[in-house]
């Protein structure tokens, strides 16, 4: 049975397979999935990952149901050996293999726990929670990884004609009013590196990635031709950059203390993406944001509704991406029956 928890686990051959299918699903009409059902477990909020699927599905000629926990249905605990005498009346030991049971294919969204950095890093709980699923998982979004987004994103790039050999990807850290979680810049500096581009993570002192996140980048790269680096120095990060994706996360020093983490971001409010940050950027320098993004504190009006934003096409290319996969998983799971 095949999963889709990450990119790492699907080899460049199979992952150029999902991004040519989903180039052709985009202009052509299938209905592979007919009759099938697709579950989504939404233990955190979404609006691109959610519509994007059950209109995918749909496209597919399938169905789809959501639970969200706690809005309409039980709360899930997801602990092990916890007394249940709190608000959570269900245990997701129960609970995910049931929704399996009623669908092909099971879509699981739990973010991180925000206090233990090791564990997040790990990605433990994601992977307990898709181990008690018999039908294939789809990650949409863990505590350190976010591989539907990393694949539209990869999209993104191939329809923009950015180079893969020496083409320059900068994975820019930007302010927040609050800490937001590593599975998005991990996924995106993973990417990136796998696709062979020269990745540079332009951060705030104390804002660098895990060290795990950032061995995890160097070896894809290496690997690819690419090259992963990190800087302080805005101007020299941006040199002859052609994709800037901003994304702001918490400091990994400060994981799980709030008033820590924000006093660390209290004085880096002018990392909010304005034109100026692209003039030593290659003339075409694109700019991407996973969505949401929050006006004028991460990112400029003039950048988000100047010429070089591809954030909607970018949200879109979640859908189609997101098709192929459920197709391959779809295909996969019969041939394994």
């Amino acid at each position: 049975m095949r999963h889709f928890l990450d990119l790492a686990s699907w080899s460049d051959d199979e992952l150029h397979a999902l991004l040519e299918r989903a180039g052709v699903l985009e202009h052509t009409p299938s209905t592979a999935l007919t009759g099938r059902v697709l579950g989504l477990l939404f233990m955190n909020p979404s609006l691109r990952t959610l519509a994007s699927f059950q209109s995918g599905m749909s496209r597919l000629g399938g169905s789809s149901f959501v639970i969200s926990p706690g809005r309409g249905s039980w709360e899930l605990e997801t602990r092990l050996g916890v007394v249940m005498n709190d608000v959570a009346a269900e245990h997701v030991r129960e609970a995910i293999p049931v929704l399996a049971s009623y669908a092909d294919l099971l879509g699981i969204r739990a973010f991180a726990s925000g206090t233990d950095l090791q564990a997040d890093v790990e990605d433990r709980l994601f992977h307990q929670l898709a181990a008690l699923s018999p039908v294939p998982v789809i990650n949409l979004e863990s505590a350190i990884d976010h591989p539907c987004q990393a694949l539209a994103d990869w999209k993104t790039l191939d329809d923009l004609d950015v180079p893969r050999q020496g083409g320059r990807f900068v994975l820019s850290w930007a302010y927040h009013p609050k800490a937001l979680p590593l599975a998005v810049p991990a996924a995106a500096v993973q990417f990136a590196a796998r696709r062979g581009m020269d990745v540079t993570v332009l951060r705030p002192n104390g804002f660098g990635l895990p060290e795990a996140v950032m061995e995890r980048a160097r070896s894809a790269a290496a690997a690819a031709g690419g090259s992963v680096r990190e800087s302080e120095d805005r101007g020299e990060a941006m040199e002859g950059a052609h994709v800037l994706y901003a994304k702001s996360w918490t400091a990994p020093a400060d994981y799980g203390d709030a008033e820590a983490e924000s006093f660390r971001r209290a004085s880096l409010r002018d990392w909010c993406v304005g034109e100026s940050w692209f003039e030593t950027a290659a003339k075409d320098c694109r700019f991407l944001h996973c969505l949401p993004v929050r006006r004028n504190v991460v990112v400029r009006d003039e950048v988000l509704d100047g010429p070089r934003s591809v954030v909607v096409p970018q949200a879109r290319n979640r859908m189609f991406a997101q098709m192929a996969v459920l197709e391959k998983l779809m295909a996969s799971k019969e041939i394994a029956s």
